[in-house]
């Protein structure tokens, strides 16, 4: 599922350092180095006062790179390994990837920002990985990396979600109807990071994306589209509508100074 950030095989997932867009280290290890692609987004991004539209422009640069599922290393009995990609994403791994890039004002900090969005004490540990997405939400919110964006009306749903060896846990999730959701789009801004409610009982999202604007003004849904094969900017009125969206949560980046002031 594009939600989800399952163990594969370092097969899969280590290249060679020279020319490769695959960066991988350990707990401590440093992954910097001349010609990332990363860092180059990082440094033109300075220039942007907000985090926003520094969230904008990044993965905005990012359009066109590939869709690529199971790309981090770990499990139960498998060592973690904290994987940084630039050259293929899911649904998750990109939107962190972005929010760290964003708040960050080199990679040393990008680095730093990553295993706290990605890990919920910043801790390269499998059990420590933000798994389900309403648990990277929560986290979020809790580190004062993002502020959740609220409307009215908003419902509460509680589910029993389950995957794998991950085993039971018992969510509550304050969500926004989709109607509300694009009746307020004045409430909304470039960058916010959406979540969509799964309908299956068992599961919490299925899909998560970055909120952009045309120039027109169309509300767009920036995402790594698992059909599709790639990120790619779509109409959000069409996404809602060919997936029978129901409910959506919403969180907002919070500045870097306002988590040194937290």
């Amino acid at each position: 599922m594009d939600v989800m950030n399952q163990a594969t095989t370092r097969r899969h997932v280590l290249r060679l350092l020279a020319g490769a867009p695959l960066l991988a280290c350990g707990a401590g290890g440093a992954w910097a180095r001349e010609g990332s692609l990363i860092g180059r987004l990082i440094a033109e991004a300075q220039s942007r006062p907000m985090v926003s539209q520094r969230i904008d422009f990044i993965s905005q640069s990012l359009l066109g790179v590939r869709y690529q599922a199971n790309t981090l290393i770990g499990g139960p009995r498998r060592k973690e390994v904290f994987v940084i990609r630039e050259d293929a994403f899911d649904c998750v791994t990109f939107c962190e990837v972005v929010l760290a890039a964003a708040r960050s004002r080199d990679l040393g900090e990008f680095e730093t920002s990553l295993l706290q969005i990605r890990y919920e004490h910043g801790q390269v540990k499998w059990a420590e990985r933000n798994h389900y997405f309403g648990q990277w939400s929560k986290r979020a919110v809790e580190n004062k990396i993002c502020q959740r964006v609220m409307m009215e009306p908003t419902v509460t749903i509680a589910k029993t979600v389950q995957w794998g060896e991950i085993g039971k846990r018992s969510v509550s999730l304050a969500a926004i109807p989709v109607a509300t959701f694009m009746a307020n789009q004045k409430l909304l801004a470039a960058g916010d990071v959406i979540g969509f409610v799964s309908r299956r009982p068992t599961m919490d999202f299925y899909h998560t994306g970055l909120l952009a604007f045309a120039k027109d003004g169309t509300l767009l849904l920036r995402h790594a589209s698992q059909s599709r094969r790639r990120i790619l900017d779509e109409r959000m009125a069409d996404f809602v509508a060919a997936n029978r969206v129901g409910h959506v949560t919403l969180l907002r980046a919070s500045e870097p100074s306002q988590l040194a002031a937290g």
